[in-house]
C-alpha cells in the first residue's frame, strides 16, 4: 500500500500536479530577484552616486519594495530616476529626493516622525525602517486609506496613518524629533514648527512656483533656516493654501 502510494505522488510530481517546494517559497522567484536587483542599481545609480552617504538610509532604500507603492501599471518603472503618479493628481517622488530628505534628517532608529503627505506610503515605509515611531497625514482619504493598508500588509507596526488636513500636525503626540513634508506649502506651518521637538529637524519643500528644499534645526538659539536644494513638489492644499498672509515678517517660518 505504502509502496504504491509512493508510486503515485512520484507520478504526480513527474507530471508537474505537485511541486516539491511551498507556495511561500516566491520569495526567491525570478520577479523578486528582478526587483531587488533594480533597488541596488536604483541606490548604487541614483542615490550614492549623487552624495547621499548615510548607511541606514542607503540600506532602507535597499530594502523598501517601492514597486509595491505605485499602481501596478506603473510597477516597471518604479526605479526609474523620476516621480510617478499614484493618482489624485499625486506622485511618489523620484528616490534620489526621497533619500536626500531623508538623509537631512539624520535618523539614529530612536526617534518620534511626522510625516505631512503620506502618498502612497514609500516615504513614511522608509522613515519605518530608520525610525522608533512615524505618524503620517494625508489629506487625500483614499490614498490614506490605501496606504494605511498597505503600509499594514509590509508589516510596519511602527507606522500611524491618520486621514486629514496636516497643517496643524498631530498636536498630541507631539513632540517630534523630525518633521517631514512631501508637498510644499506657500510657507512651513507655524504648527509644524512649534511641534518640533529641542534637538529636532525638519525639513520641507517650500513656495508656489519657484520651490526650494528647506532644514529648520531648533537648538537653544532658536530655528535655524537653511536652503538646500530646488525642488519641485506637488502643492500642499487644504489650510496652507492660505498660509502666505499668516506669518509676520520676524517668523522664522515667514524667512
Amino acid at each position: 500500500m505504502l509502496s504504491k502510494l509512493a508510486s503515485t505522488l512520484a507520478s504526480l510530481l513527474a507530471a508537474g500536479v505537485l511541486t516539491s517546494c511551498s507556495m511561500n517559497a516566491s520569495s526567491d522567484s525570478p520577479e523578486t530577484d528582478e526587483r531587488s536587483a533594480e533597488r541596488e542599481r536604483m541606490v548604487a545609480d541614483q542615490i550614492a552616486a549623487r552624495g547621499v552617504r548615510d548607511s541606514r538610509v542607503l540600506a532602507a532604500m535597499r530594502k523598501v519594495p517601492r514597486h509595491e507603492f505605485v499602481p501596478a501599471e506603473l510597477a516597471a518603472r518604479a526605479h526609474h530616476d523620476s516621480p510617478l503618479p499614484i493618482g489624485h493628481a499625486q506622485t511618489i517622488s523620484q528616490p534620489y529626493i526621497v533619500a536626500f530628505m531623508t538623509e537631512q534628517l539624520e535618523l539614529d532608529g530612536d526617534e518620534k516622525v511626522l510625516e505631512i503627505g503620506t502618498g502612497s506610503g514609500y516615504q513614511a515605509a522608509v522613515l519605518g525602517e530608520l525610525a522608533k515611531q512615524v505618524h503620517t497625514i494625508e489629506i487625500v482619504e483614499p490614498l490614506a486609506r490605501q496606504s494605511r493598508e498597505l503600509l499594514a500588509q509590509q508589516g510596519y507596526a511602527n507606522i500611524a496613518v491618520r486621514a486629514g488636513d496636516g497643517y496643524r500636525g498631530w498636536p498630541e503626540e507631539a513632540p517630534f524629533d523630525a518633521i517631514i513634508l512631501t508637498a510644499a506649502p506657500p510657507e512651513i506651518p507655524q504648527p509644524l514648527i512649534d511641534q518640533l521637538a529641542m534637538g529636532g529637524r525638519l525639513v520641507a519643500p517650500v513656495g508656489r512656483w519657484n520651490q526650494e528644499l528647506v532644514l529648520i534645526r531648533r537648538d537653544e538659539n532658536g530655528f535655524h533656516r537653511e536652503k538646500l536644494i530646488g525642488v519641485r513638489f506637488v502643492p500642499m492644499v487644504g489650510e496652507a493654501r492660505n498660509d502666505r498672509t499668516r506669518h509676520p515678517a520676524g517668523d522664522p517660518a515667514a524667512r
